[in-house]
C-alpha cells in the first residue's frame, strides 16, 4: 500500500493545480494569484501568476505582526571570532527596515541590482531581507571571490549598489575583502557608484569618499520603511553558477513560487516547525545558504543558526556536536565532506564523549553524494536518522529527499531516497528512452518544473534553453548519470561528464569511489577516467588516509585493487591508484574531478573560481605524474 508520501508525489504530478494551492496558503499573500501554474509561455512557466506578496514580509514581518517579535530569529556563532549572540524577530526586523530604507534613500527601487560580497555575519543575511523588502534583486557573491571572478558577475548583473565587508574571516587568518573588491570595481567595465562597507575589529578597511560608506554610519539615521508588494513573478534573485564556457550562469529565482517551496520544505522535508531550530553549516554565498539559512527557516518562523567556522580546527572535531546541544539543535544539515573531515579527525567519535544530542531528530547531508561509507559512519556515531538528499543550484530545493516531517521511509545507503512531490524523475538514454530499473541513464526532470526553481537565466533565456531543455523535448537535464530501483529510490551516481568508458562499458566514478571508501584506512576518495591507448578510458582513484592510519603503499595498493575487483569486477581494468594528503574541492565541499581530469590528460584548464586550497593542485599534478599521467612539464598548458 503507498504510503503518505508517494501519496502526495501523485497528487502533485496528476493534479498540480490542487497540491500547490493548497500548499500556497502558508505563504501570505497581498493579492490573491488568479492562475496556479501558467503554461502559456512554454518553457518558461509561471507560478502563482497575478498574485502579489513579499519575500521579507514573510520572512520576518508576519511573525511580528503575529506577536513573535522576541522569538529568536538568529543564533550566530562564530568560533573564528570567539563571539556569539541572538538576534530577535523584532530586532531582525529593525535592522533589515533601516537597511532598506538606506537603501531606498540612494535610489535603489524594485527591480534593481544589488550585489552582496560577504561574509558569514548577521548583516549578509540583513542584506538579502532589506532587497527583498523593496524588490532589489539581489546576487550574493561568495565571499572571498577573486577579483576577475567578482568583476564578471557585477558585468553580468549590473548592479547600482554592493553590499560588502572589510574582511571575512577563516581558520588561516583574515582574508581582506575591501582590496578585492577595489580591484573587482577597477576591473569591471560596468561602474557602480554606491557601495556599503561593514568595517569589521579584524580589519578596518580603507573607505574611498566618494564612493563608500560605512554600514553603521548609513542605517544610524535611515528610516524604517515597510514591505512593497511585488508580483509573484517578479525575481528575488540571480546567483552565479560555473558555466562551462567560463561565463557564470546566472540562475533566476522568483518570489512566489520560492516562497511556497521554501515553506512546503522545511515542514515536509526537515520536519521544522514555528520555533524549532534550524542549523544548515553552509555559505551564504551557496545555494543552501540562500534558501536554508535565510529564506527557509524564517520563512517557517524558525530559529536558523548562522555559523561562521569549520568542521574541523574551530577548534576541533567535536566543534559541530556540541554546537547542536548548545543550542538545541532539531535538524541539522552539512555537506558529506564535512562529516569526512570529521571522520579523519576523529574516527572514533571521542567528540562526541558527554555531549547531549537528544534535541537532534536527524542529520540532512547535500551538496555531493554521500558514500554509503560515510553515511553508515555518521548514524553509528551519532545514533539519529542521516539523511542523504539530492538537489542543485538551479533547482533551490530539494529533487529527492526522505519526508521527515510527512512520512519517513527505509534510508538505503547511497541513495537520497525518492523524488521529492513536484518533481516527476525519470532515466534516460541517449535516445530519450526510458531505461529499465538498476540500469544507469542521464537523470532528468519532466517540465513543468516545480515552484521554487529556476525560471530562466539572467538576461540569457536561449542559454537557458541551450544548457538544459534542449537535450530532450519537455525534459530538464539535470547533467547527472544515475538509476531508479525497483522500489522507485533514485541513486545518483555521478555527473554526465564522470561516466568512464572502459572499453565500452559504461561505469560511475561514484560506484569506485564508493568501493574504496569500504576499505578502513581510507577517509575519501576521488576517481576520474584518464585517456587509455587500448581501452579509449581507465579509472585512476586518489584516495585520502584517515588520521593516523599506518599502512605501506604496496598494502594499500594490493588491497585497493582486490577490493574494486571483487566488488566491480575485472571489467572495470582498475590498476591505477595512489593515496595523498588531500583532495582539491570548492570551497562547498565538492571534489573537483573534472579540473583534476585535465590535469591528468594534460589539458588546458582554468583554475576555479571556488576552489579552497589552490596548492592541492599541485598535490594531485605530483601523484598522477608518478603514475604515468601529467607530464610535469606540462604547467604552461594551464589557462590563466
Amino acid at each position: 500500500m503507498a504510503g503518505l508520501g508517494m501519496k502526495m508525489h501523485q497528487q502533485s504530478i496528476q493534479d498540480k493545480q490542487t497540491f500547490w494551492q493548497q500548499a500556497s496558503q502558508a505563504v501570505t499573500w497581498f493579492t490573491p494569484f488568479n492562475t496556479v501554474l501558467d503554461e502559456s509561455n512554454a518553457p518558461f512557466y509561471q507560478w502563482f501568476a497575478g498574485g502579489k506578496m513579499n519575500s521579507c514580509f514573510n520572512a520576518v514581518d508576519r511573525h511580528v505582526e503575529a506577536g513573535y517579535g522576541d522569538r529568536i530569529a538568529i543564533e550566530y556563532v562564530s568560533p573564528v571570532t570567539q563571539n556569539h549572540y541572538s538576534i530577535t524577530y523584532q530586532e531582525l526586523l529593525s535592522q533589515v527596515s533601516r537597511l532598506a530604507g538606506y537603501m531606498q534613500s540612494i535610489g535603489i527601487e524594485k527591480g534593481d541590482r544589488v550585489v552582496i560580497y560577504m561574509p558569514m555575519v548577521p548583516e549578509t543575511a540583513y542584506a538579502m531581507l532589506a532587497c527583498a523588502r523593496i524588490g532589489a534583486i539581489h546576487s550574493v557573491v561568495f565571499g572571498g571571490f577573486a577579483a576577475n571572478e567578482l568583476a564578471t558577475r557585477i558585468n553580468d548583473a549590473k548592479p547600482k549598489l554592493v553590499l560588502s565587508a572589510s574582511c571575512g574571516i577563516e581558520p588561516s587568518g583574515v582574508v581582506k575583502y575591501k582590496p578585492l573588491l577595489d580591484e573587482a570595481l577597477e576591473q569591471a567595465t560596468h561602474q557602480v557608484n554606491h557601495c556599503v562597507i561593514l568595517n569589521r575589529p579584524q580589519y578596518q578597511a580603507e573607505l574611498l569618499s566618494e564612493r563608500d560608506v560605512d554600514w553603521q554610519q548609513a542605517v544610524a539615521d535611515a528610516p524604517l520603511i515597510d514591505c512593497v508588494p511585488l508580483e509573484s513573478t517578479h525575481p528575488l534573485y540571480v546567483l552565479y553558477t560555473s558555466g562551462t564556457t567560463g561565463q557564470p550562469k546566472g540562475v533566476v529565482r522568483d518570489n512566489g513560487g520560492h516562497a511556497v517551496a521554501m515553506m512546503w520544505s522545511m515542514k515536509h522535508i526537515y520536519n521544522i516547525d514555528a520555533g524549532d531550530v534550524f542549523w544548515a553549516a553552509s555559505d551564504v554565498g551557496w545555494v543552501v545558504g540562500h534558501s536554508y539559512i535565510v529564506y527557509g527557516p524564517l520563512m517557517a518562523g524558525a530559529t536558523t543558526l548562522m555559523y561562521e567556522g569549520k568542521p574541523v580546527g574551530t577548534p576541533d572535531a567535536g566543534a559541530f556536536w556540541r554546537i547542536i546541544a548548545q543550542y538545541n539543535v532539531k535538524s541539522f544539515f552539512t555537506a558529506p565532506t564535512a562529516i569526512r573531515a570529521i571522520k579523519r579527525e576523529d574516527p572514533n567519535g571521542d567528540g562526541l564523549d558527554g555531549v547531549d544530542l537528544s534535541c537532534l531528530g536527524q542529520v540532512f547531508l547535500a551538496g555531493e553524494r554521500c558514500d554509503p561509507d560515510t553515511l553508515y559512519w555518521a548514524q553509528e556515531k551519532l545514533n539519529k536518522p542521516v539523511i542523504d538528499h539530492w538537489w542543485q543550484t538551479e533547482t533551490g530545493w530539494p529533487v529527492a529527499a526522505n519526508l521527515m516531517g510527512a512520512d519517513p521511509i527505509e534510508v538505503k545507503a547511497g541513495s537520497p531516497a525518492r523524488p521529492v512531490p513536484g518533481y516527476q524523475v525519470e532515466v534516460l538514454d541517449a535516445m530519450g528512452e526510458q531505461v529499465p530499473a538498476n540500469e544507469s541513464g542521464n537523470v532528468v526532470i519532466k517540465l513543468p518544473l516545480p515552484p521554487g526553481n529556476l525560471t530562466t537565466l539572467w538576461n540569457n533565456d536561449s542559454r537557458y534553453v541551450d544548457s538544459y531543455l534542449s537535450m530532450y523535448d519537455g525534459y530538464y537535464l539535470t547533467g547527472d548519470a544515475g538509476y531508479i530501483d525497483e522500489d522507485g529510490y533514485l541513486y545518483i551516481m555521478s555527473r554526465i561528464d564522470d561516466i568512464i568508458n572502459v572499453a565500452g562499458h559504461r561505469l560511475s566514478t561514484g560506484r569506485f569511489e564508493e568501493v574504496l571508501c569500504q576499505h578502513d584506512a581510507v577517509a575519501e576518495a576521488a576517481v576520474i577516467g584518464v585517456q587509455d591507448k587500448l581501452k579509449g578510458q581507465v579509472p585512476l582513484g586518489l584516495v585520502v588516509l584517515k588520521n593516523g592510519v599506518d599502512i605501506s603503499d604496496e598494502q594499500l595498493y594490493k588491497e585497493l585493487l582486490a577490493l574494486v575487483r571483487h566488488e566491480i569486477g575485472p571489467v572495470a581494468s582498475f590498476r591505477l591508484v595512489s593515496a595523498v594528503q588531500k583532495l582539491p574541492k570548492t570551497r562547498s565541499g565538492k571534489i573537483l574531478r573534472a579540473t583534476m581530469r585535465k590535469i591528468a590528460d594534460n589539458s588546458a584548464f582554468t583554475v576555479p573560481a571556488t576552489i579552497e586550497d589552490p596548492m592541492t593542485l599541485d598535490i594531485v599534478r605530483s601523484a598522477l605524474t608518478k603514475m604515468g599521467y601529467a607530464d610535469a612539464l606540462a604547467k604552461e598548458l594551464t589557462a590563466s
